[in-house]
């Protein structure tokens, strides 16, 4: 076994965060450059190409030696880096602090890793787009506020992350916005989310008035002496941040902006899907766990509409036939695994399928790009307009896109959970906490949701790898595979997916060495709150619901998803796929799925449509008719005042001596009677 202790076993010096601003300065710095460069020199696409992937880089390495120093330092509290005051008032002091813990850490490397490979992969994927530049300068800034979130050390700061990744993805979804529907696409996300942000704020405003500061380490050491366990106001505060959650995260019900935000480049929904946005959420979970934690409800809730989540976009997933839909809504079940884990208390477990998620996904979204690249080149050359993003327009393509097609399997099979592949080992750690904690319906959702996922991305391999190709005679023979720029990073992150899981093994499983070196980086951070669990009789059993250890269950786990594996694959193998122009939506309950169960139809009877009414009504009557009504109105009677003076003013002496003397009459007459 080999265990994080034994490795620190040196550490004697005190952790000191090593350049700390930078962390957060070089993103900036490009995006600002970038963002000149928009308008100074937007022929000239050599600098954004060095500026754009050199800013997250050097981050990347500043997060790699503050990793190592904290790696081997003697066991330390959360270092706080104070930059400025920010706000101070009254009782109210929000410095503009940073916090460097072994979460932080984490996050930053997941965040700054996987964020480089992804500007890289965009120097090849955007390099003919006129807005270079500028999608440059936004993906940098993307990143510099998903580190703000990470970093930040109280609740404002993180808040001011938490809209700055929701800011840029509104831009980089709507890249694109001379076409009205990717505008409108970027407006959906922005939207849906500042109702979680409302969440979030509520949560805030309760945190301060109970506490008296927003501050992580002083909330979280005076909460249980604060707060009741399980009392109304903890889970009323853990609650609206888990509405929060639920939009960043895309969580039910406010799930439905994330499959949009298909609409932008491919590189931005591996951006968003893999290293920053949608993983928010789960961060904030994890962050706030001494609060969750004193809470069952909101625990017990968390996990629900995790593991429900999950299910019900894998079940949409099974029936989609835009490559980036299927993992969009792949994405929203991943996420939904991990809710259920900090629901549950698995706390370590959920982060850890954060981070081998980040791997798999990235390489699978920026694999689909890759296809839809070469797609988009080969009907460019021969005029056509057909739909390079369907899957039924594709097929056979591992001819031509091999290192693609091996590196897309490679995904498959480790958000699959195929031992030894990263997803086995954190997917099938959830699953099993789950049982193991008691949740024996939620168990068996994670279980199902699993079989399902096999069985969607086996789908999506081989509609778009294998069998006859259906772009067309003449497209065909300019289909190639993608420039080195572009499936280097592939490659990284498909090492990545391989080894990224083998960082956290189960004594239980055999042959293979006990590994805890995750778990124990973690500890210290959800020490609190796993303390706060145990202490109100949250054990870990040693049995799934059904009976049986942790070994036998991974190891049916994972014979399930190769079992659904292979016979997806006969099953699919021989097919015949008629192109998307030649096709019939499916009916029945495939069309329902395809349909995506209409919940976007659902919310636009429900809420949208009676929105709009509402909003026409407010037009109609307060607007055009009480306002403009009441200025008009007054506009028209000033007018008819001005006509009746002006019937007064005839030029003639002789008439105004006669105004003048019955105006004297009438006010005589007045005095007298």
């Amino acid at each position: 076994m080999v265990s994080l202790p034994l490795l620190l076993q040196e550490a004697h010096a005190a952790y000191e965060p090593i350049l700390p601003a930078w962390i957060l300065l070089l993103p900036l710095i490009g995006a600002a450059v970038n963002g000149i460069g928009a308008f100074m020199w937007r022929g000239n696409k050599s600098i954004p190409s060095l500026v754009g992937p050199l800013a997250v880089i050097g981050a990347f390495v500043i997060v790699v030696l503050n990793f190592v120093a904290m790696l081997t330092a003697a066991p330390h509290d959360p270092a706080i880096v104070s930059m400025w005051t920010w706000m101070a008032a009254g009782s109210l002091s929000v410095g503009v602090d940073l916090q460097f813990d072994q979460l932080s850490i984490l996050m930053c490397l997941v965040v700054t890793g996987v964020s480089s490979v992804i500007h890289v992969y965009s120097v090849g994927y955007m390099g003919e787009d006129p807005g270079y530049s500028r999608y440059f300068a936004y993906l940098n800034l993307f990143v510099f506020f998903m580190l703000v979130l990470v970093l930040g050390a109280n609740f404002p700061i993180t808040f001011v992350g938490w809209e700055g990744v929701g800011l840029c993805s509104y831009l980089l979804i709507g890249f694109w916005y001379e076409n009205q529907d990717f505008a409108s696409a970027g407006k959906k996300a922005f939207v849906v989310n500042r109702i979680g942000d409302f969440g979030f704020l509520i949560g805030m405003f309760l945190i301060f008035v109970h506490f008296g500061t927003l501050s992580y380490t002083q909330v979280f050491a005076a909460a249980p002496a604060t707060l009741a366990y399980g009392g109304a106001v903890v889970t009323v505060i853990t609650l609206f941040l888990f509405l929060g959650c639920t939009g960043k995260s895309a969580q039910i019900p406010l799930y439905v902006w994330l499959p949009d935000a298909m609409a932008g480049p491919t590189p931005v929904s591996a951006l968003i899907h893999a290293a920053t946005m949608v993983t928010a959420g789960v961060y904030l979970v994890a962050r706030t766990s001494v609060l969750f934690a004193m809470s069952p409800v909101s625990q017990a809730v968390v996990a629900a509409v995790g593991a429900g989540t999950a299910l019900f976009a894998a079940t949409i997933a099974t029936q989609q036939y835009d490559i980036k839909k299927v993992l969009a809504y792949s994405t929203v079940s991943q996420l939904g695994y991990m809710f259920l884990a900090v629901g549950v208390g698995a706390y370590t477990a959920g982060v850890f399928h954060l981070m081998t998620h980040a791997f798999f996904k990235a390489l699978l979204f920026l694999g689909s790009g890759a296809v839809i690249h070469a797609m988009h080149h080969a009907y460019h050359e021969v005029h056509s307009h057909e739909d390079p993003n369907d899957m039924r327009n594709q097929g056979g393509l591992r001819r031509y896109m091999p290192i693609t097609f091996t590196t897309m399997w490679v995904g498959t099979l480790a958000i699959s959970g195929i031992i030894p592949f990263a997803g086995f080992f954190s997917k099938d750690e959830i699953i099993w906490y789950t049982g193991a904690y008691g949740y024996g319906i939620l168990w068996g959702v994670a279980l199902l949701t699993a079989m399902l996922t096999a069985g969607y991305m086996t789908r999506l391999m081989v509609m778009t790898f294998y069998g006859e190709n259906r772009t067309g005679e003449n497209a065909k023979s300019h289909l190639r595979e993608v420039p080195a720029v572009m499936w280097i990073p592939l490659a990284i992150l498909a090492v990545l997916s391989v080894i990224g899981g083998w960082v956290n093994i189960p004594d239980a499983l055999p042959v293979l060495p006990g590994v805890h070196a995750f778990h124990d980086w973690l500890h210290p951070i959800f020490a609190p709150a796993r303390g706060i669990l145990e202490s109100h009789g949250l054990n870990e059993a040693h049995a799934s619901p059904i009976g049986g250890g942790e070994a036998m269950w991974a190891g049916i786990s994972t014979v399930a998803a190769a079992v659904v594996i292979l016979l997806t694959f006969r099953a699919l193998i021989h097919r015949t796929w008629k192109p998307a122009a030649e096709s019939v939506d499916p009916t029945g309950l495939a069309g329902v799925l395809y349909n995506k169960w209409y919940v976007d139809e659902l919310y636009d009877r429900m809420v949208i449509l009676p929105l709009l009414a509402l909003w026409r009504g407010c037009w109609r009557i307060v607007d055009a008719g009480l306002i403009d009504g009441s200025i008009n109105g007054l506009a028209s009677s000033t007018r008819a005042v001005g006509w009746i003076g002006s019937l007064f003013q005839t030029g003639r002496v002789s008439t105004y001596m006669f105004y003048f003397v019955t105006g004297v009459l009438v006010i005589l007459a007045t005095f007298l009677f």
